[in-house]
C-alpha cells in the first residue's frame, strides 16, 4: 500500500497513452501527474501537454530544474554551476580525431530531481526533513514492453518505479493503436530539440518539418563547441561534424546496416526518462 502513487509524465508516446488509461480506469487512478521541464521541449510537446492537462480528471505538476539550453552553454564557457556539460554531446579530439561521448547527467538534474523534490513536497517534507517511517511512494513510469531495457529501480528506497505498460505488455506501437482508437490526435516525442540520441530520420523530420526549432539545434550546437574550451570539440550529431553540415541520410539510404531501430534511437543509451 503506498501513501501516494504519482505518475512521471513526459508527454510523449507511452507516458500521455498511460495517464489516459488511468482516466479512463484502465489502470488504477494517480494522486497526480508531474511533467519535468528542461525548457528545451519541442512546441508541439508543450501543445500537447495543455490538451492532456483538460482530458485529466488529476492535476499535472510543472517543475524544472531549470533551463538546460542556456546552463549548458554557461557550463561550457565555465559561467555556469559546473565545469562540465551536462548534455550527452559527442565529442572529437582535435589532434587525435578520436571521437568519443560524454556523460549523460541531464536526465538525473534535469528530470529524475525535480520530480523527486516534488514528491517530497507533496509528501509535506521540508527541505532536509526525513519521510516519516513507513511512508511509501509509487511512481509510475511510462515505459513500454518493447523498452523493457529501459527499467530502473528507483535510487530512493522508500519510492518505487511501477511500470504499468511492461506488467500489461503494451508496446509502443499497441499505445499509438490505443490513442488513436479513442483521440482524432498526433501523439508526439518528447524529447529535448538538439537531443544528441536523435536518429538521422528525427533529425531530418525536425529540419523539414519544424524549422524553427531546427535554426534553435543548429545555434545550440554552434554555441556548445564554440564555448567548450577542451582539446574535444563537442557535437549534438553522432558524425561529430556541425549539425547543419551532417549527412541525414538514413544508414539504409547510405547502403549500411542499422546500428539500432530508426524509431525509437539509441534506446540502449536511454535512462528511461526521456523520450516517453
Amino acid at each position: 500500500m503506498s501513501d501516494l502513487r504519482i505518475l512521471s509524465l513526459g508527454a510523449g508516446v507511452q507516458s500521455s497513452t498511460l495517464a489516459l488509461m488511468i482516466e479512463k480506469g484502465e489502470v488504477p487512478m494517480v494522486d497526480a501527474a508531474i511533467f519535468a521541464d528542461t525548457m528545451a521541449e519541442p512546441k508541439e510537446v508543450y501543445d500537447h501537454l495543455t490538451w492532456l492537462e483538460k482530458q485529466l480528471s488529476y492535476p499535472i505538476y510543472k517543475v524544472s530544474g531549470g533551463d538546460l539550453t542556456q546552463d549548458s552553454i554557461n557550463n561550457a564557457e565555465g559561467k555556469g554551476r559546473w565545469n562540465f556539460v551536462e548534455v550527452p554531446l559527442f565529442t572529437k579530439n582535435n589532434e587525435t580525431g578520436k571521437k568519443g561521448l560524454l556523460r549523460r547527467q541531464c536526465t538525473s538534474n534535469y528530470k529524475i530531481r525535480p520530480v523527486n523534490k516534488k514528491i517530497r513536497e507533496l509528501l509535506g517534507l521540508q527541505k532536509g526533513e526525513k519521510r516519516k517511517q513507513g511512508t511509501n511512494v509509487q511512481l509510475l513510469m511510462g515505459i513500454s514492453f518493447d523498452e523493457i531495457i529501459r527499467m530502473k529501480t528507483n535510487q530512493i528506497k522508500w519510492i518505487e518505479n511501477v511500470y504499468p505498460l511492461i506488467d500489461k505488455k503494451i508496446r509502443r506501437k499497441d499505445c499509438q493503436d490505443w490513442f488513436a482508437k479513442h483521440y482524432d490526435k498526433n501523439l508526439p516525442r518528447s524529447a529535448c530539440i538538439y537531443c544528441p540520441y536523435k536518429t538521422n530520420t528525427e533529425w531530418k523530420a525536425l529540419k523539414n518539418n519544424f524549422p524553427n526549432e531546427w535554426k534553435q539545434a543548429v545555434e545550440f550546437d554552434k554555441k556548445i563547441r564554440t564555448g567548450t574550451k577542451t582539446d574535444d570539440k563537442v557535437y549534438v550529431h553522432k558524425d561529430c561534424v556541425p549539425l547543419n553540415e551532417a549527412d541525414l541520410r538514413t544508414n539504409a539510404e547510405k547502403g549500411q546496416p542499422e546500428l539500432f531501430h530508426e524509431d525509437f534511437g539509441q534506446l540502449d543509451n536511454c535512462e528511461g526518462m526521456c523520450g516517453v
